[in-house]
């Protein structure tokens, strides 16, 4: 069978498989939940020994996760923005958090936009694009969340180091802003009808300031927490563009010098553990749906974030740690329990998959792949990389066992995961893989868009797509 006949078997079994099926004139509803600034510090990935994430987890055993999940830019402005058009930062020139993306994308061209023409009721909540109450595209109505003054607790002993900001709060969970998405969510997800619904809930934590209620720091004792893994010279081996990007003088070496390594990983995990427990209130809510047997969940995380491995902290960069996610589907019929798909995979397949599950036709601008088949079968054959781009002319491939990154500057590294899963070795320089790195290269954007212009993304370039959204726009709270 040829590989072409193969795929579209796939795409049909997909919609079939629904137990409501497209023939009796129900789509299904989709559940789409986006996290800002979680990498792959989830227990089910077993990357971090002490991170708690039970209820990622139970999703994960209810359907199907990707171990190697990628972004397509390692920053929440150009992540969201690829995601929701189905276009790489090379093709539409959103490269960085500081641009503004509507220069380079037609709002008819968003994701939420084609369910909502297509007959959905879209619905969305929290941080789904850059920048508070961004609505790109068109909504049936639109929650940015709210929050009162958060108080920091009384144990904090300042708001963190430099530009890594953490400390405990003495807010109660119901006072977080995230908390209020949830149950907005919840609300949009138990209303009646026969439309089928697309939610999408976007939670801000675990993003900066690494900072909830103390309850959730006081399960990572401080005494407990262990380092991630980091070697003193592994910037040795790098380009210039890469320690750059590394920037080894600022983050790092403020954190070191106060002493704070522990205190600002023991955060982090707090505030990963907080954003689980608002994602159980939602799976909950889903399981005592009637709608449940009849609706798709997709999470994502827009992308990584580093801690101190390879002297780098935050995103901003094409490593494992900025650029590796949690990517999470379950769909009713189609996806196994709790298996694993080793294949990577980045988000630009997000947008054609959820056309092929819901039967909607798929957009002639996406350039993405559906995943339909290794949803199914996680093991079936998947032959195409994942790419992540980071200001124009820096490029991440992934594909099979290797890493290969090129700079604008010409710049080059090659890591083998096989060997070397935590990429402490740069073998760009070794001649016996010339041939790896050349093919590696070969699925590099052979064009690569101008910048666009700056922006501060928040909705006032473009409005709010057509006005179909009735939340205000604007959002209080921490964020």
């Amino acid at each position: 069978m040829s590989r072409s006949l193969f795929l579209v078997l796939c795409s049909l079994l997909a919609v079939l498989s629904f137990p409501v099926s497209a023939a009796e004139g129900k789509k299904p509803n989709v559940l789409f939940i986006a996290i800002d600034d979680l990498n792959h510090w989830v227990g089910h990935l077993g990357r971090n020994a002490q991170t708690r994430t039970p209820n990622i987890d139970r999703l994960a055993a209810e359907g199907l996760s990707f171990t190697s999940a990628y972004c397509t830019a390692p920053a929440c402005n150009p992540s969201r923005a690829s995601l929701m058009s189905g276009q790489r930062p090379s093709t539409t020139g959103c490269y960085t958090n500081a641009q503004n993306w509507r220069p380079g994308i037609t709002e008819d061209k968003l994701m939420n936009s084609h369910f909502f023409r297509n007959g959905y009721r879209v619905y969305g909540a929290g941080k789904i694009y850059h920048g508070a109450g961004d609505r790109g595209g068109d909504w049936t109505d639109y929650f940015d969340g709210k929050g009162g003054n958060l108080q920091i607790h009384p144990s904090a002993k300042n708001d963190g180091v430099g530009g890594i900001k953490f400390y405990p709060l003495a807010s109660t969970n119901e006072e977080m802003p995230d908390h209020g998405v949830v149950d907005w969510c919840i609300e949009r997800m138990n209303e009646g009808g026969e439309q089928p619904y697309f939610i999408a809930c976007g939670l801000v934590k675990p993003h900066m300031p690494f900072s909830v209620p103390k309850e959730w720091f006081d399960q990572f004792p401080l005494e407990s927490i262990e380092l991630p893994p980091h070697r003193e010279d592994d910037l040795d081996d790098i380009p210039r563009a890469g320690v750059k990007m590394a920037g080894p003088d600022g983050d790092h070496a403020a954190i070191l010098k106060a002493g704070r390594w522990k205190e600002a990983v023991q955060a982090y995990l707090a505030t990963i553990a907080y954003c689980d427990y608002e994602i159980g209130r939602l799976l909950d809510a889903l399981d005592a749906s009637p709608k449940k047997d009849n609706t798709l969940v997709c999470l994502w995380s827009d992308h990584g974030w580093s801690l101190g491995e390879k002297s780098h902290w935050r995103k901003f960069a094409l490593w494992e740690e900025p650029t590796r996610t949690v990517h999470i589907w379950k769909v009713p019929g189609l996806t196994p329990f709790g298996k694993r798909c080793d294949w990577p995979v980045d988000y630009l397949n997000i947008y054609p998959t959820l056309c092929s599950l819901t039967g909607l036709p798929r957009p002639g601008h996406v350039e993405g792949f559906d995943m339909t088949p290794i949803l199914g079968d996680p093991a079936a054959d998947w032959d195409q990389p994942a790419m992540t781009t980071h200001g124009r002319g820096n490029h991440s491939v992934r594909f099979g066992d290797w890493r290969y990154i090129r700079y604008a500057d010409g710049g080059e590294e090659l890591y083998d995961h096989a060997s070397d899963p935590l990429e402490y070795t740069n073998l760009a320089g070794d001649p016996k893989l010339a041939e790896t790195m050349a093919d590696l290269a070969s699925h590099l954007p052979k064009n690569e868009a101008k910048d666009l212009p700056g922006g501060n993304g928040n909705g006032k370039a473009g409005g709010e797509g057509k006005g179909k959204g009735k939340g205000k726009n604007k959002k209080k709270g921490e964020e």
